[in-house]
């Protein structure tokens, strides 16, 4: 017997939750200067429906640097900006609701 998604009903194959997660809320990407003039990247807004534990291990792999979620927030070390907005759109999150600051 199929699993059920306990938000949607549906079986696990058809689950949309996931997808209308990723559509819904805006995404900003921004950098910020830490102590010790450290750039930090800060990736803001993704919901907590998605696993964002998922796209901080993707997001450390692509761009090979460190990277932590504080308050939902992720933060990764260094000036990756630019970088981050492509990865995102390749994990399935839409073009026009990432913003870059």
């Amino acid at each position: 017997m199929a699993e059920i998604c306990k938000k949607c009903g549906l079986p696990k194959e058809l689950c949309v939750c996931d997808t209308i997660a990723k559509e819904e809320r805006k995404i900003r990407v921004s950098e910020v200067n830490r102590r010790f003039g450290k750039m930090i990247t800060l990736v803001e807004g993704i919901s907590k429906d998605v696993d964002s534990k998922k796209i901080l291990k993707e997001l450390k792999t692509k761009l090979a640097c460190g990277g932590t979620i504080k308050n939902n927030m992720i933060e990764l070390q260094g000036s990756h900006k630019n970088k981050v907005k492509a990865i995102l759109v390749k994990l399935g999150f839409p073009e026009d609701q990432i913003e870059i600051a």
